[in-house]
């Protein structure tokens, strides 16, 4: 074993990968720090060590222990290491500053170039993976190539490509009179249209399937709890889905549509806001997971007015906002497995991390609001191999914060440093 070299922030790495292409990563980085949260023993661990070989953590342990001959050291200080996050509940190519009709200002190319700049923002929040729930035109998809082969930042993304929906339902284009159409939208309305459509997705890029279950807040003329799935329909989306080995995530804010989503194996309950007793012992059964977006209420009712959010939305939100807090408390005292997603693209991307306060405030503990967006996440994706925890043989997606977030929860809004695939990708002095 030999000296290491030690770099206290790596800021050329830093500048670096705003490149197009990604900068050559260092062959073994060693990072330490004052404390790090083992989100997978529910612990913190003082004067950590991380062995990083390649894009992949080689090991973990303490300050001391004996490096790779000829390692680089990034040395934290006194700040807190943590996973990567994950949000589980995002629209990339959204910006809630041009809500409503304001929208039709824009060409739709316009919206990827909105999806690499909201993929920065999120990636150099902390969160290094997400779920892209909805986005036209396979933008997501796009959007991931780009990511993956270096062209631009951002997180590691599994996108959904089309949410899909009924004919006037939620993900529908239900903003206009009948003498304008649109095209391309996934609608269908019998259960093998449904599986025809969750095979064409699948066929350009989907690897989770999304499905509009019942009415929203942002759309115009439906009901926010009303189903607007068939159970038959909703079966045969899942059938079809979990063929090709797809989990299939089911926005519904009503108990009807939340509990036949259930009964008929759907994975993921999002926003879950009217859910009750009988919800959580289908969703417990089931092994599903609510994903609950708490934060965005308090956004929608600031700012929408100006944002161009409809005022029918606005009405929506106020009758539902309350009662989804409500039962994101009621879920987790019931035992409810439950993940961190947050819609953004309802609010701004970069600003994810407001979350964890709300969801602390509404019944978790802050390691339980940090495992929802780390070991939880990775688990419900079918990835506690490679992503949501610092251990060997996971991606070196590695992130820290000033401040202890078990004391004060508010420190992950504010991200220092954020190393994705053994990379720093931000860093800013101690």
């Amino acid at each position: 074993m030999t000296m290491l070299q030690r770099s206290p922030v790596l800021p050329l790495l830093a500048l670096a990968v705003c490149a197009a292409v990604a900068p050559a990563r260092a062959a073994t980085l060693v990072v330490s720090a004052a404390r790090m949260v083992d989100v997978l023993t529910g612990r913190e661990v003082d004067r950590p060590q991380v062995v990083i070989n390649g894009e992949r953590i080689e090991s973990v342990g303490k300050q001391g222990d004996p490096a790779p001959s000829g390692a680089q050291l990034l040395d934290l200080g006194n700040r807190t290491l943590l996973p990567g996050l994950i949000d589980m509940h995002v629209h990339l190519t959204s910006d809630p500053h041009y809500s409503g009709y304001r929208a039709l200002q824009f060409t739709d190319s316009f919206w990827m170039t909105v999806g690499a700049a909201n993929a920065r923002a999120t990636l150099e929040a902390g969160f290094t993976t997400v779920r892209n729930v909805g986005s036209r035109f396979y933008d997501d998809v796009g959007l991931k190539q780009g990511i993956d082969r270096g062209y631009i930042v951002g997180p590691r993304i599994v996108p959904a490509t089309y949410a899909l929906g009924s004919t006037g339902g939620h993900c529908d284009s239900t903003q206009f009179p009948p003498s304008i159409t649109t095209s391309g939208y996934p609608i269908a309305n019998s259960p093998d249209e449904y599986r025809a459509l969750v095979r064409k997705v699948h066929k350009y890029g989907a690897e989770v399937i999304k499905v509009c279950m019942t009415g929203g807040v942002l759309s115009k003329g439906d009901s926010v709890g009303a189903q607007q799935v068939s159970f038959d329909e909703i079966k045969a989306i899942v059938e079809e889905a979990h063929r090709l080995g797809l989990k299939v995530a089911v926005h519904a804010h009503g108990t009807e549509g939340i509990n036949d989503a259930l009964r008929a194996g759907v994975d993921t309950i999002e926003h879950a806001s009217l859910a009750d007793a009988q919800s959580f012992t289908l969703a417990k059964q089931h092994g599903a997971w609510f994903d609950m977006d708490i934060y965005n209420d308090d956004y929608i009712l600031a700012e929408g007015p100006a944002n161009g959010v409809y005022p029918e939305s606005l009405a929506k939100e106020k009758m539902i906002g309350l009662k989804q807090r409500q039962t994101f408390r009621a879920a987790h005292a019931a035992g409810v497995k439950m993940l961190f997603g947050t819609d953004a693209g309802v609010y701004p991307h970069g600003t994810n991390a407001r979350q964890f306060a709300k969801m602390v405030e509404w019944g978790m503990t802050p390691m339980e609001a940090i495992q929802a967006a780390t070991r939880s996440a990775a688990e419900a994706l079918d990835r506690s191999s490679d992503v949501g925890a610092i251990a060997p043989g996971r991606y070196a997606d590695l992130i820290a914060v000033d401040a202890d977030p078990l004391t004060d929860i508010h420190t992950l809004e504010h991200v220092a440093v954020v190393i994705k695939g053994g990379q720093v990708v931000k860093s800013a002095a101690p």
